[in-house]
C-alpha cells in the first residue's frame, strides 16, 4: 500500500509540476505581449508626437510671417491709421460739430 501511495504522490507532482510549468508558459506569454502592444502605442505615439512638432513649426513660421506682412501693412495703410487713432484717442463724438447750428 505504500509503495502504491508514493507512486500516486509522484504522479500528484508530476501532474502540478508540468500544471505550474503550463501556467508560467502563459503568464509569460501575456506579460510580452502586453509588454509589445505597449512598444506598439509608444511607437504610435513618438510618430504623432513628431508630426505635431513639425506642424507647430510651420505654424510658428507661418505666424511670424504674417505677422511681418501686417506691420508692413500697417506702415502704408491709411484707413488702419485712422481707425487705430480713432480707437486709441477717444475724440468726443463728431456728429454734433458736423450740424449745422
Amino acid at each position: 500500500a505504500d509503495v502504491f501511495q508514493s507512486h500516486e504522490e509522484d504522479d500528484r507532482k508530476v501532474r502540478r509540476r508540468e500544471k505550474n510549468r503550463v501556467a508560467a508558459q502563459r503568464s509569460r506569454k501575456k506579460q510580452t505581449q502586453k509588454a509589445d502592444k505597449l512598444h506598439e502605442e509608444y511607437e504610435s505615439l513618438e510618430q504623432e508626437n513628431t508630426s505635431l512638432k513639425r506642424e507647430i513649426g510651420k505654424l510658428t513660421d507661418e505666424m511670424k510671417h504674417l505677422s511681418e506682412v501686417l506691420k508692413d501693412h500697417e506702415k502704408i495703410c491709411p484707413l488702419l491709421h485712422c481707425t487705430m487713432n480713432f480707437v486709441t484717442i477717444p475724440r468726443p463724438d463728431p456728429l454734433p460739430s458736423c450740424l449745422p447750428r
